[in-house]
């Protein structure tokens, strides 16, 4: 788990997400309605304007289009560095036709955050920021200096000073909060995404681990019976040449070489064909799976098993599925890391529910994130101490995400606490989990649990 949440964190960093095609295809349409925005200025309502400085300025998009069609192919990725050149040179072009055409008296000004919104959305935040500093010294520039739009009869287009100023504030507020609002919802978007691919990793990782368990535990069942035989016929044999010292040591190699494929079967675990009598397993034996990595980490994992009430004493079967057991075990591990000395699981149910409460007597959730518990990424800054008991752990939240996610695919429903100290004090007894399964999602009926196994099938 710990590998999966650094190789997840690693590859969010934002880079290489731009194509030079996307890029392209933005600038010709920019260019074209910056044409037509020209051509309707001049021919329409008959306004002066500085042709051949905005025709060059124009020109220089087109060039750089041209330039970048012969030399890279379509499907290039940009790197951050060349990325922020070729925004930036949008910015500076987009500003240079402003200032030839009226500064911020020209309505089209508000096109300035269309770079910007591109930005923020995929380059890395000190990206943002430079190219966001340009534009807010862009449309500063504007504010005071640019040549005025002059109509038919040489008068200039000019509003009122208070209403340019007004456009100014308004842009640098458009370019603030368009800035912070685009990285916010993408960075919330990206984050969910890499969650979810690591949430199908370590579930695929989990199926894989109990398909493997299958197999073996299929194999150690199934050559059970011959190496029965075979160190029976090899006893015998060891008592009649008894006389023969050599041959006598020949069964005894035998027996001994069929005793160690019976251990070594054995030591495999649970881990082709499908053992039918893995499908399905009483609540604390699958909890106990879940939790075996962890129990002898140095932390007292106690169990309590028992029915809620009287009216459902016999223990519920379940499917052993790998979203159980892999969220289970995600939220032990947790428990046992933060735990000062023991961790309690106490498994219950009812007629028409099962519970599982994971409790340890740690410093319990910090209260900065117990509301966003089951968030993917969430950090908070570290203490000395915790450092020193978790050395390497960085604390993104990523394994609880996973573990709320794989265990309400199971249909479970997940409560996250801190609990209190016996007394007046209210002063943190360590995190609690609740969890708790409708008895229909994932209880195995009588007749699946107890019934006959059949013959083994092949794992599809």
């Amino acid at each position: 788990m710990a590998q999966i949440e650094q190789d997840v964190f690693q590859n969010k960093e934002r880079s290489n997400w731009l194509r030079m095609r996307t890029l392209v295809v933005l600038r010709w349409v920019a260019v074209t309605g910056q044409i037509c925005a020209v051509l309707g200025a001049i021919y329409v309502y008959h306004l002066n304007l500085q042709i051949g400085l905005i025709s060059m300025v124009i020109g220089a998009p087109i060039l750089v289009n041209i330039i970048s069609y012969f030399l890279y192919p379509e499907n290039r990725r940009l790197t951050e560095g060349e990325a922020d050149i070729l925004i930036g040179f949008d910015l500076v072009q987009l500003g240079l036709l402003l200032y030839l055409t009226g500064g911020l008296n020209n309505p089209f000004a508000l096109l300035i955050l269309a770079p910007i919104a591109v930005a923020a959305t995929i380059l890395p935040l000190r990206s943002m920021l430079i190219l966001g500093a340009i534009a807010l010294g862009v449309v500063t520039v504007l504010r005071f200096e640019s040549l005025p739009i002059m109509t038919a009869s040489d008068m200039p287009l000019i509003l009122p000073d208070i209403f340019v100023f007004g456009f100014w504030i308004s842009l640098i507020i458009g370019i603030l909060f368009v800035s912070i609002y685009a990285r916010q919802v993408t960075q919330e978007t990206m984050s969910m995404g890499e969650a979810l691919v690591a949430t199908q990793m370590a579930l695929a990782r989990e199926q894989k681990l109990t398909d493997l368990g299958g197999v073996v535990a299929a194999a150690a069942h199934e050559l059970g019976t011959p190496l029965a035989t075979i160190k029976l016929v090899s006893s015998e044999l060891i008592d009649e040449l008894s006389d023969n010292t050599d041959l006598c040591e020949d069964a005894k190699l035998i027996r001994d070489q069929a005793n160690r494929c019976r251990d070594i079967l054995q030591s495999m675990g649970r881990a082709g064909k499908e053992d039918h009598l893995l499908r399905q397993a009483p609540i604390e034996t699958v909890i106990h799976e879940a939790s075996e990595p962890h129990i002898s980490r140095g932390k007292r994992v106690r169990f309590r098993v028992a029915p809620t009430d009287g009216k459902a004493e016999r223990q519920p079967d379940i499917y052993r599925r790998s979203e159980i057991i892999h969220g289970v075990r995600n939220l032990i591990q947790n428990a046992v890391d933060f735990a000062e000395n023991t961790v309690h699981v106490d498994i219950s149910w009812t007629e028409t529910a099962i519970n599982l409460r994971i409790s340890d007597d740690g410093p319990g959730y910090p209260q900065s994130v117990l509301g966003k518990i089951g968030e993917p990424f969430v950090r908070r800054r570290r203490s000395t101490d915790d450092r020193a008991k978790r050395p390497g752990y960085e604390g993104m939240g990523l394994g609880l995400f996973i573990a709320k996610t794989l265990l309400e695919r199971s249909g479970a429903s997940l409560q996250f606490a801190n609990g209190v100290r016996g007394g007046k004090s209210q002063s943190s007894a360590g995190a609690i989990v609740n969890v708790r399964w409708p008895r229909s999602a994932i209880e195995a009926g009588r007749e699946a649990s107890r019934g006959a196994l059949g013959e083994n099938t092949p794992i599809t």
